[in-house]
């Protein structure tokens, strides 16, 4: 029963994260700190309060009472320790092809201006239409040890992608039209294809 803790508090986070991400709750700020703060501090705000209140989601999957499901022995220790560097990666190069600056939030907060729209798909925007979520995915199962906590983590955090990724690709279809539609067609969302279109 103690684990009702942990997917309650993942679902308020999950809730709070997609709510502050939505259209609607960004006009209701704009109307009240001005489009010109919107510009210039919106995105750095997001990305630190969906950090800062995600701790608490990761301090209760840490002091839950918990027990271990399996350990990898070895050489698959070695194997899933490889591709959660690789989904750490990858991450990291999905950021950059983006502009880390700006996903992150900070050109904009230094410059006050806010870059144009441009739909990435070359580099892993070439293989997946979320390469940050299809490595996400690779760093949560690819762990050496699974405890009854980790599993549940990795459910809720899987489930999340998933319906971040179907809120994002709405977002995309507003924002760049017939463009990414024609995108979607021929890239998968999430997991690569070997025979491409």
């Amino acid at each position: 029963m103690d684990i009702l803790w942990l997917v309650v508090a993942f679902a308020l986070w999950g809730g709070l994260h997609s709510w502050t991400a939505s259209l609607r709750w960004k006009a209701w700020l704009q109307a009240r700190l001005g489009a010109d703060w919107m510009q210039r501090y919106y995105r750095l705000a997001y990305n630190l309060f969906a950090l800062l209140s995600f701790l608490p989601v990761m301090g209760i999957t840490a002091i839950l009472p918990d027990f271990p499901l399996y350990r990898l022995p070895f050489p698959w220790t070695l194997v899933a320790l490889a591709g959660q560097l690789t989904a750490v990666a990858l991450v990291w190069w999905a950021v950059r092809q983006t502009d880390a600056w700006v996903f992150l939030g900070l050109r904009q907060a230094l410059t006050g201006e806010e870059p144009p729209l441009r739909l990435v798909t070359h580099g892993l925007y070439r293989w997946v239409r979320h390469p940050i979520y299809t490595a996400t995915l690779l760093l949560l199962w690819a762990t050496p040890v699974m405890t009854r906590n980790t599993l549940v983590f990795n459910l809720l955090a899987t489930l999340y992608i998933f319906i971040g990724a179907s809120f994002e690709e709405r977002r995309l279809s507003r924002e760049f039209g017939e463009a990414y539609r024609r995108y979607r067609q021929r890239t998968p969302m999430l997991f690569p294809c070997p025979v491409r279109r």
